[in-house]
């Protein structure tokens, strides 16, 4: 049997220190089941591009594929990058794993060995399930995105273990209609995404990760990001064809990128 073509999507905004242990954590028992990496470098203003230039030097049988946003279009619309190249290179399934170090990509090595992806629509990892690892997350924080999961659960029928976490893995056939294209540019893609797989009846399937924070910088408001994410959920619950509609700050025609490495 043929094997599925996976792509490893990896975020990237002012992580110069990061990144490169992200790319480092890729090793041969990740690549067995991966066919291309690319890097979807967000506009950063710090040395995330020339870190990965130069890992890519280093490591030249990795098939790594360096992209740089035209501008910056946030978080989302560097989703929205990835996601439009896996339709149109014609890959089977792509996973997100943001570039500044907090998650683990090894945490998804038995949801490739075993094909758990293979029954799902997506496959979504989850910080704040029973067998989830956190490392410098304060008590405060866990216990607010519990609360928010719940209600979040409760707004879509079906348990919520987590609204957006850095690695996350989905079938290139759920994107087929590019329904994501007017969801948030910002951080909130992710809420917005968990919401349009209640809305569109598609099957997901959340798995535990370990999550830390050392030195990363968080681009996190963390009192308005919790206003935006309660509204959103509202609307949703108060008018689900909601999700249909323009949630974009600044509506694009197109999220074009050049390819730098």
């Amino acid at each position: 049997m043929k094997s599925p073509r996976i792509l490893l999507f990896i975020p990237a905004y002012n992580c110069e220190k990061q990144i490169v242990r992200v790319l480092g954590s890729i090793d041969s028992t990740i690549m067995d089941y991966i066919s291309e990496i690319i890097v979807v470098n967000n506009r950063s203003t710090d040395g995330t591009e020339e870190a990965v230039k130069e890992f890519m030097k280093s490591h030249t049988y990795m098939p790594i594929r360096l992209f740089r946003n035209k501008d910056n279009y946030g978080l989302g619309g560097s989703h929205k990058v990835a996601f439009n190249y896996a339709l149109k290179e014609g890959f089977d399934y792509v996973i997100v794993l943001h570039g500044d170090d907090q998650g683990n990509i090894k945490d998804f090595l038995p949801v490739l060995k075993k094909e758990i992806y293979k029954g799902y629509d997506c496959v979504l990892g989850a910080r704040f399930m029973l067998q989830s690892r956190l490392q410098g997350y304060s008590l405060f924080r866990t216990a607010g995105n519990i609360v928010y999961n719940f209600l979040y659960a409760l707004g879509m029928k079906t348990r919520v273990f987590d609204l957006g976490s850095g690695l996350n893995m989905y079938d290139v056939k759920m994107l087929k209609d590019k329904f994501y294209m007017k969801f948030p540019d910002n951080l909130m893609f992710n809420c917005t995404m968990l919401l349009a797989t209640s809305y569109y009846n598609m099957t997901m399937r959340f798995y535990p990760v370990s999550w830390k924070e050392t030195d990363q910088v968080s681009n996190v408001k963390m009192a308005s990001q919790s206003v935006k994410t309660l509204k959103l959920l509202f609307d949703y619950m108060d008018m689900p064809t909601s999700i249909r509609g323009e949630y974009r700050d600044v509506p694009r025609t197109k999220y074009e990128y050049e390819e730098v490495g």
